[in-house]
């Protein structure tokens, strides 16, 4: 039976976690030399990996203080920047936020992924 998925709770600023999921090195591969994700795309996910339910949430993408880009989430934790071509070739802030603007999570990812997961 899979575990259900839950609205995410409102953590104190002590508490950090965040993973890179994939960070890999370009590798000339036979028949495919790019990475699987052409874009940046971040997931949320409970601390077993299960993904939040994220109606309504929305991340915004920041390098250094310059937003670059704001993006909702779907049902299923799944944020995708569209302007951010990956492998990334720098680091970037991000900052997840419920409808109400309220800030939840801010992690920092670092350059070289193509994936991130916020954890818990």
């Amino acid at each position: 039976m899979a575990s259900p998925r839950v609205k995410p709770r409102l953590l104190s600023r002590g508490r950090r976690a965040g993973a890179v999921l994939l960070k890999v090195k370009p590798i000339k591969a036979a028949g495919n030399g790019g990475p699987t994700f052409n874009r940046l795309t971040v997931v949320w996910v409970q601390s077993n990996g299960v993904p939040f339910d994220t109606t309504g949430f929305f991340a915004r993408l920041y390098r250094g203080n310059t937003l670059v880009q704001t993006a909702a989430f779907d049902r299923f934790g799944v944020v995708r920047f569209s302007r951010v071509s990956t492998l990334t070739n720098v680091s970037y802030t991000i900052r997840v936020f419920d409808s109400s603007g309220v800030q939840f999570r801010s992690r920092n990812i670092p350059a070289g992924v193509e994936t991130f997961a916020v954890i818990g």
